[in-house]
């Protein structure tokens, strides 16, 4: 599956503000820029997206930056991926095509991005960022000197 950099890029930067901004401390776009590799003027709108969304706020002044706007907990995977490309979650619709390719886009695209949305919809960016953790911790575990 292929999805835009400003999707892939908005998860990193969410994913690195979630992990990042914790008790109420906020991180500058030039660090996650710096951290995920992003470019920093790029970074900034996809920021905007986020912010006009309602999942991150801005904080001005000395130490300033990006935070969430509510728990990570209450906040869930779909909602981000729709502030940066609504295309991505949408439905299907039905088709009264009942030739072989109507039935293969309702038996296996229809189904598979039914599983998408459904994953989006029930995945909350905490439970997202401790998989992220774990996957991250996990390649030390079978280090062997």
């Amino acid at each position: 599956m292929k999805v835009s950099t400003r999707v892939e890029y908005g998860m990193l930067a969410l994913a690195d503000i979630a992990m990042y901004a914790e008790n109420g401390s906020s991180v500058s776009a030039p660090d996650i820029a710096e951290r995920q590799d992003i470019s920093h003027k790029y970074l900034e709108q996809i920021l905007t997206h986020l912010k006009q969304a309602g999942l991150i706020r801005a904080q001005k002044g000395l130490r300033g930056g990006y935070a969430l706007s509510r728990p990570a907990e209450t906040i869930r995977l779909s909602e981000i991926i729709n502030a940066l490309d609504t295309s991505i979650l949408e439905e299907m619709g039905a088709s009264d095509d009942h030739s072989l390719r109507g039935a293969v886009n309702a038996c296996l695209w229809g189904k598979m991005n039914r599983s998408m949305i459904e994953f989006a919809e029930n995945k909350t960016l905490a439970e997202f960022i401790q998989e992220c953790r774990d996957q991250m911790s996990g390649d030390w575990d079978m280090y062997i000197i």
